[in-house]
């Protein structure tokens, strides 16, 4: 892939990658900063927690145009409760040490095709299994991000970069990735990621009309959310085994 000019939006419900070129923004929601206080000794008393996995800074793929300084402030919600998976709908087959430049071409596409404010995704993980800090504010932080229409608040996007359709080999390091960025994101709230959680919809156009509360897997996949076909299904039938993980990540049974 080194030498090809890429402009890419991300995943885009039932459209291609270069099919997405052509619309315009997809996420107009607004989100809205929700602050409580955390009591005293919180962290201290959860009960299932997992290490911090390696991730690179944004700074590993950004550009300094791409700084803080370009960028309205970040958002942010009380806690994450759920972890959305995602593919990028790009590439497979690309070098690792590529990977910087494919998420600047992401962030082009999402900034310019659809105009959001910063890249959608919270993290990307790319086939070697490297994580890198997607939007900012902070990878610790609960950061209102723009992954799945209608649920970014308290939750947190996950991008695996390429497109993982039916009979697509997913390689284990990438996976292996994701289930431990799972495990130690939603250990911050000590949420199991096999269970279940209550999301409040934002936005109509989700799989729920504005308002409604669904019940949706701690650690699910775009198109629990969304009406797309997002991660794909050979990254979708790897889901269950991932949860499973991310648990045992957490010390659970």
């Amino acid at each position: 892939m080194s030498g090809v000019v890429l402009l890419l939006v991300g995943c885009t419900p039932g459209l291609t990658a270069g099919a997405a070129l052509l619309i315009g923004t997809l996420n107009t929601e607004i989100p809205v900063e929700v602050r409580r206080p955390r009591p005293v000794g919180a962290r201290s008393a959860l009960l299932h927690t997992a290490p911090r996995p390696r991730i690179l800074p944004r700074s590993a793929w950004a550009q300094p145009e791409e700084g803080a300084g370009s960028r309205p402030a970040p958002r942010y919600d009380d806690k994450v409760v759920a972890v959305f998976v995602h593919h990028t709908a790009s590439p497979n087959r690309y070098d690792c040490a590529d990977t910087p430049r494919i998420i600047r071409a992401l962030y082009a596409g999402q900034i310019g095709n659809r105009r959001w404010d910063d890249i959608g995704y919270n993290f990307l993980v790319d086939r070697c299994g490297t994580i890198y800090e997607g939007r900012s504010g902070g990878v610790e932080r609960p950061v209102t991000g723009a992954h799945t229409q209608g649920f970014n608040h308290r939750t947190s996007g996950i991008a695996a970069i390429g497109t993982f359709s039916q009979g697509v080999p997913v390689p284990r390091a990438m996976t292996d990735a994701i289930a431990a960025l799972a495990a130690w994101k939603l250990g911050l709230a000590d949420v199991d990621p096999r269970g279940k959680v209550k999301l409040v919809s934002s936005n109509g156009q989700s799989r729920y009309q504005e308002g409604k509360t669904a019940l949706l897997p701690a650690l699910a996949g775009h198109n629990d959310g969304y009406m797309t076909n997002c991660p794909g299904a050979a990254l979708t039938a790897l889901l269950p085994s991932i949860r499973q993980k991310a648990a045992h990540l957490q010390g659970r049974k």
